[in-house]
C-alpha cells in the first residue's frame, strides 16, 4: 500500500521539483524530480561504506563538506565509477528503509541540496521498480517481515530444525557474532559498515535456516531432510542479488557515456 511519502513523492516527480522530501526515518532529496540522495536511520551513508572498506580516509571524507563530491573526483581520491556506483547502492539502500518505515509526518523543503552535489540520480518510476523488486526478494527468502526491524536474536540449539545445519557465509557468520537479541538489522548494518539491504537479505537467509528467531510468528515447519539427500547447495559470490544490480547499473552508466 502507497504511503503518504509515496504519493508526494510521485508528485513531486510529475512537477520536476527540487528539494528535500523528508519522511519519518529519513530525507530524500529530489533534483528536477528525481531522487539525487537518500539519507536514512539505520543505512549507511557513501563515506561510512568507502572508509570502513579503506578506499577513503576519514579526513578525506570530512573535508568534502566542503567541496561535495567534485572535490573527491578533481583530488583524485575516487574516479567517477567508483563514486557513482557506491552513491546509487546508499541510495537505493536509504531509499528503500525509508519508504518501508511505518506512516508518520512529512513535508517537503522547496529549494534544498544535499551537500555532496550531484552524482547520479535515480528517476522515480526506475526507484520504485527496484524497491519492489527487493521487496519480494525478501519475501521469496522467508514471508516474514518482522525481522527486518526486530532484535536479531540466536535461536537456542534444541529448537534449530535440519535446515540450520547449512552452510553458513562468513558474511552471515560475522553478523550471528553480534547477533545479542538487540541489535536490529539496521544496528547491524551499520556495525558493519555493510549496505543495509545486503544485512536484510542475509538475516532473511539466516531465519529461514532455523538460525534465529522470527518473532511475533509461528514460521512454517522447516523441511525434514533423509540421510541420503545431497547436501544444499553453498552461496556463491554470484548468487547475491547486489551483484545484479550493480551490474545492471554499471551497464546503465556505460550507456549513458
Amino acid at each position: 500500500m502507497a504511503t503518504a511519502l509515496d504519493h508526494l513523492l510521485t508528485h513531486l516527480a510529475d512537477e520536476a521539483a527540487t528539494g528535500a522530501l523528508v519522511g519519518p526515518a529519513g530525507t530524500l532529496y529530489l533534483l528536477d524530480g528525481a531522487v539525487a540522495h537518500a539519507e536514512c536511520t539505520g543505512a549507511p551513508d557513501v563515506g561510512t561504506l568507502l572508509v570502513r572498506a579503506g578506499r577513503l580516509d576519514a579526513a578525506v571524507w570530512r573535508d568534502a563538506h566542503d567541496g561535495g563530491a567534485r572535490s573527491l573526483l578533481e583530488h583524485g581520491h575516487l574516479t567517477r565509477g567508483e563514486l557513482e556506483i557506491c552513491h546509487l547502492g546508499a541510495l537505493h539502500d536509504a531509499a528503500y528503509l525509508l519508504r518501508s518505515h511505518p506512516e508518520g509526518p512529512v513535508r517537503f523543503d522547496h529549494g534544498v541540496r544535499h551537500w555532496l552535489g550531484p552524482v547520479r540520480s535515480a528517476p522515480v518510476a526506475a526507484l520504485d521498480r527496484e524497491m519492489r523488486r527487493r521487496s519480494r526478494l525478501l519475501r521469496r527468502i522467508w514471508p516474514h517481515d518482522e525481522v527486518d526491524s526486530a532484535p536479531v536474536r540466536l535461536r537456542r540449539a534444541a529448537e534449530r530444525g535440519p535446515a540450520a545445519r547449512c552452510a553458513v557465509t562468513p558474511r552471515q557468520l560475522d553478523l550471528l557474532r553480534l547477533a545479542d537479541g538487540r541489535r536490529t538489522p539496521a544496528d547491524l548494518a551499520t556495525a558493519l559498515a555493510r549496505p543495509a539491504y545486503r544485512t536484510l537479505l542475509d538475516v532473511r537467509r539466516l531465519a529461514a535456516a532455523g538460525l534465529i528467531e522470527t518473532p511475533h510468528t509461528s514460521p512454517p515447519p522447516l523441511p525434514r531432510r533423509r540421510a541420503d539427500d545431497p547436501p544444499p547447495p553453498v552461496p556463491t559470490p554470484t548468487d547475491c542479488p547486489d551483484i545484479a544490480t550493480l551490474r545492471r547499473i554499471r551497464d546503465a552508466l556505460e550507456a549513458l557515456r
